[in-house]
């Protein structure tokens, strides 16, 4: 199996650099034992101007058999004879991808202590792949690789050059042509290239579908062939699927709010009769949290499905709270909140103070056990209400913190804003928006379930007749409440 990957330089950045990158040094030529054979890693040129890096993976496919690991999707070979003569040693496979994911795994994970600035630059590259089975054909690699920014070149390869009539096979010259930064193209390698082999090649465990959302972050959860490179990644087997299925949506959804704040949450009122400079919605939001929090003497504090960070900056910034941990389920969420945060270069004394965590709120989370307090600000209304049980279950009947805030639009209010067209949501992503009356429902059937009391608090202008812009419940954990709690149905535990 073969694949290159090239890059061209310019005066101020040597095509080099994609030693730092890849972590080779392109004067060497490196071999490296893997769990399939032996791969050999080296650069066929290296300049200023031009450089390509070379892996070249050796597989034993007798070895691999006797290993117990020919099977390949999840089921016994065709025949004995498949199991000997087979294309493994030469088409681009599951069995490269983890290579690529052995081999260059820091550039994968997309880490260069010695050159961080190269990270996240996009590159002029050009990866060639000269055989690579394609089940669906050069029409399925076109579609796999062009959503994701590629010029792709899909060569069908001949059965037999000799005799043309017989037709073309079903592998392909792959070379794909675009401006990206290298780790990126490295996951989506990593996922794609056994997905258009359509085969495993050793068993699919649980934890592929965390090897899965790691390597598609940021791109995975809005292409277009999504239903199908999961599917055929994880072999076809439906638990596996439907849980990264699951998980997908709810980075979809976490990905298309944190785009920014709502734009109503950060309007205010320009015109109005004021001296005093209008304050937005969010930041009214954040203060009314962060005085609830500390009104119920809370020090230990959970930002579930904290987004780009705002409420755990704001919370950093008062003493009270010794600690604040934020969590989202989206990676690029966290990667901002990281930035906004400054972790990088915050102070020891500081950084003790704050926790950023990747995490589904449908699921339990031990993680999130022993906490004082913790808050769902403008969460439950992106969460589709079939899913809601869960969240409610996680929450409030496994983590059971002393304390939650949960803050969700009044739809009441918005005939209110001028700018809102009649019968439209605040964000396009709101599964629901609820009135006063719903919205204290559901509190106070949630409280009766996991032995909370529940208050309300308006957040923003209180209306007289459509009520706040924001409502806000405040849940107080009952000290005599035994621990046991009622999972309602609807709800996942994991």
């Amino acid at each position: 199996m073969f694949l290159t990957i090239s890059t061209t330089g310019t005066h101020d950045r040597p095509a080099t650099d994609l030693g730092f990158l890849l972590h080779k040094h392109p004067e060497k030529a490196q071999a490296f034992s893997t769990s399939h054979g032996r791969a050999h890693v080296f650069y066929p040129e290296a300049s200023a101007e031009r450089c390509t890096a070379a892996l070249l993976l050796e597989v034993d496919p007798v070895a691999l058999v006797r290993r117990g690991k020919g099977k390949g999707r999840g089921g016994a070979a065709d025949a004995a004879l498949a199991q000997y003569v087979n294309d493994r040693p030469y088409a681009a496979s599951s069995l490269l991808a983890v290579a690529l994911s052995a081999v260059f795994k820091s550039a994968l994970n997309g880490s260069c202590a010695a050159r961080p600035e190269l990270v996240g630059r996009p590159l002029p590259l050009r990866i060639e792949v000269p055989v690579l089975p394609a089940r669906g054909g050069a029409e399925l690699v076109e579609k796999l690789f062009g959503p994701l920014g590629w010029t792709v070149t899909a060569e069908p390869v001949a059965l037999d050059t000799r005799f043309p009539e017989w037709g073309d096979s079903r592998y392909v010259r792959l070379v794909l042509e675009g401006e990206a930064p290298l780790a990126e193209a490295l996951r989506q390698l990593y996922v794609l290239l056994p997905v258009l082999d359509d085969t495993k090649h050793y068993w699919v465990a649980p934890d592929e579908v965390d090897k899965l959302l790691r390597a598609g972050e940021g791109w995975l959860a809005e292409h277009p062939r999504q239903q199908l490179i999961v599917n055929r990644y994880l072999a076809g087997r439906r638990s596996l699927t439907r849980e990264a299925n699951e998980r997908l949506e709810l980075v979809r959804l976490a990905d298309a709010d944190d785009v920014d704040v709502e734009e109503l949450d950060n309007a205010v009122d320009e015109n109005a009769d004021t001296e005093e400079k209008p304050v937005p919605l969010a930041v009214q939001r954040r203060e009314a949290i962060r005085t609830a929090l500390r009104a119920s003497g809370a020090h230990r504090v959970l930002d579930l499905g904290c987004g780009q960070g705002q409420l755990v900056q704001a919370l950093l910034g008062d003493v009270t709270f010794t600690e604040v941990v934020g969590v989202d389920v989206s990676m690029r969420a966290l990667t901002v909140a990281s930035r906004r945060l400054k972790l990088e270069r915050m102070g020891e004394r500081r950084a003790e103070r704050v926790t950023l965590l990747q995490g589904s709120l449908a699921y339990t989370d031990k993680r999130l056990k022993g906490y004082d307090a913790a808050v769902l600000s403008e969460v439950i209304e992106h969460v589709d209400l079939d899913r809601l049980p869960a969240v409610e279950y996680a929450v409030f009947g496994s983590a059971r913190p002393a304390v939650v805030l949960v803050t969700t639009p009044n739809v009441e209010y918005n005939v209110r804003w001028e700018t809102l067209p009649a019968g439209h949501t605040r964000h396009g992503d709101h599964r629901f928006e609820w009135n006063r009356e719903e919205f204290r429902g559901w509190a106070r059937a949630v409280a009766e379930r996991h032995g909370y009391d529940v208050e309300f608090t308006p957040v923003g202008p209180d209306d007289p007749e459509v009520g706040p812009p924001t409502q806000m419940a405040v849940f107080t954990l009952r000290t005599h409440t035994d621990s046991s709690t009622t999972n309602p149905k609807g709800a996942k535990a994991a």
